[in-house]
């Protein structure tokens, strides 16, 4: 068993880092291929192919090692982390771009992935190296010798890469998408990735031509969510693990996690939207911390999927990412498109997310569940 286990470690590390050098070797290159519009698109590509598998193999790692009261913590330092990449980005591109020029950053960010997959293989690589030690004392506690121990070692990661191999192909889709608990997640993630991405996308627009605030203002500003979402994130995964420790039903603390990352922002957009002639800084404030406080989601979406099924879910996690990416696309360009048409910002930015943020609340509370599911079972009793 322990073998398995450090064997599925490995494959899943493998990918984790196999995602993260793609994507910075595709960030690097493209001084090389910007002017060449095709060597631009597929780099752009490599960035999203790198990005996708990444989130998921952190999830399986997550969910195969960490235990149900520290999950939510463990999940807001790795996906938290997105926030703390993103304040040191916008704090350290401008000074970078100006005394290096543009490719500089592309080469720095680039370079820094790299550095970090180095260092993950030499971690990985000595952790593997102790395991393989405590296996073969094990073994020779009981009086096998080196040979027989590395014998059983090289079978057992034989089987576990058998296992593997079967487990991909017996994936049970159906069961998947016949459960209310996986439905509640994808809708859940489609609506949140809708005000992230189009926030994300318009909000500095928004600052600059309705506050009135200027580019340098409007640039310090968009610092303010990611920074909020750290700080939040920082209260809300241990507030959700003690409530676990204490005995609170898990499915209950996912829900009033993902509850308040949904209705928080949709209260502060709505008093964003209204004419109450509040001042331009007032307003900055209501959609920083509304879209800080949508950072629980960390402790509320993003640990149902460990929740309800370890062996699946970083294929549950990459089914809800791939539908949280559309609005990214579709949400974005709808938005501009509204924008030009009504030239309202309260119909054209803020109602759209109000109305996905409300309604996510209503799905997840009706129909989310973090109790364990076995989509093996399902998938054969049908």
């Amino acid at each position: 068993m322990d073998g398995k286990i450090v064997w599925w470690k490995v494959c899943l590390g493998k990918v984790l880092e196999v995602g993260v050098l793609t994507w910075s070797l595709a960030t690097a290159i493209i001084p090389a291929v910007a002017g060449f519009m095709p060597g631009l698109v597929l780099s752009r590509i490599l960035v999203g192919i790198g990005e996708g598998v990444s989130p998921s193999a952190a999830t399986d790692l997550i969910a195969r090692s960490i235990p149900l009261k520290e999950r939510s913590r463990a999940v807001a330092v790795v996906f938290g982390g997105l926030s703390f990449g993103s304040v040191l980005g916008l704090l350290f591109s401008p000074p970078i771009i100006q005394n290096l020029g543009w490719e500089s950053v592309f080469y720095i960010f680039g370079l820094l992935g790299i550095i970090w997959c180095i260092g993950f293989e030499s971690l990985k690589e000595r952790q593997l190296g102790d395991n393989e030690g405590l296996l073969n004392l094990g073994q020779s506690s009981t009086g096998s010798g080196g040979l027989v121990s590395s014998a059983v070692s090289l079978e057992s990661s034989d089987s576990s890469l058998e296992d593997l191999q079967n487990s991909l192909k017996d994936v049970p889709w159906g069961a998947f998408f016949k459960s209310k608990a996986v439905w509640a997640m994808i809708y859940a993630h489609f609506c949140g990735s809708w005000g992230h991405y189009t926030c994300l996308s318009w909000l500095p627009t928004f600052f600059s031509e309705e506050l009135n605030l200027n580019l340098t203002e409007a640039a310090w500003v968009s610092v303010l969510p990611p920074l909020g979402s750290m700080v939040i994130t920082s209260i809300a995964a241990p507030f959700a693990d003690n409530l676990i420790s204490n005995g609170v039903d898990t499915t209950k603390v996912r829900k009033i996690c993902q509850t308040i990352a949904f209705v928080s922002p949709a209260i502060f957009m709505i008093l964003s939207s209204v004419d109450l002639g509040l001042p331009p800084w007032e307003i900055v404030a209501f959609l920083t911390s509304g879209l800080a406080l949508s950072s629980f989601a960390f402790s509320g979406l993003y640990c149902t999927h460990q929740d309800i099924s370890r062996e699946y879910a970083s294929i549950l996690l990459g089914i809800t990412n791939t539908v949280g990416a559309v609005p990214g696309i579709v949400g974005v360009a709808l938005t501009g498109y509204l924008i030009d048409s009504t030239h309202s910002w309260s119909i054209s930015l803020f109602a759209p997310s109000i109305f996905f943020y409300l309604t996510g609340t209503a799905v997840w509370l009706a129909f989310a569940s973090s109790e364990p599911q076995d989509f093996s079972k399902s998938e054969s009793e049908s």
